[in-house]
């Protein structure tokens, strides 16, 4: 029986999983990586728990899931993107985390990939990665353009409420 990436992937699904993971908190300052790894309930620590769902969700889409159908993808991918988008990471850093998982499987499956010499297997699962990324930049866009888009309300409101108490103050029409 031949060894395939894929075989080895799903059976070392947990530990890639969980590297994945930590690389992922690794990205924050350290207190705050300790602190979402520590707890993993909802509740008490949503963007971790929302990390760690996520990242397995999107493992498992890459792995296993039904390629032509991106609506599944696109949801756990917008889940951490959206996390990312509104702290102060920059694109490169915010949608980085996706490149992660080439490190965790390098990391969990070296040995495998080299005595089977799956490399060119591990090439065309690179590729599905940077596709990935590819959304995730499209998502991070988007989140970022929904955010601009809040604050430019928000300031709209504000120089109107400060228009409407400068004309009430100094007698003056409020509509121009």
């Amino acid at each position: 029986m031949s060894i395939t990436l894929a075989g080895l992937l799903v059976e070392k699904r947990s530990h890639i999983v969980n590297r994945w993971t930590d690389l992922i908190f690794d990205t924050y300052p350290p207190e705050a990586g300790k602190f979402m790894r520590s707890k993993k309930n909802q509740i008490a620590n949503p963007v971790g728990a929302t990390v760690a769902e996520g990242v397995e969700k999107l493992f498992g889409w890459l792995v296993e899931g039904d390629q032509s159908d991106l609506k599944d993808l696109c949801r756990f991918l917008d889940n951490i993107v959206r996390i990312r988008a509104v702290q102060q990471f920059s694109a490169s850093h915010s949608i980085g985390f996706v490149f992660l998982l080439k490190t965790a499987i390098r990391n969990v499956l070296d040995t495998e990939i080299r005595k089977h010499q799956l490399f060119e297997e591990l090439s065309e699962f690179d590729r599905r990665i940077d596709d990935l990324a590819l959304l995730a930049f499209d998502n991070y866009s988007q989140c970022r353009e929904q955010l601009h888009e809040i604050r430019i309300m928000e300031v709209r409101s504000r120089m109107s409420r400060l228009l409407e108490r400068a004309c009430q103050k100094y007698g003056m029409p409020s509509e121009w």
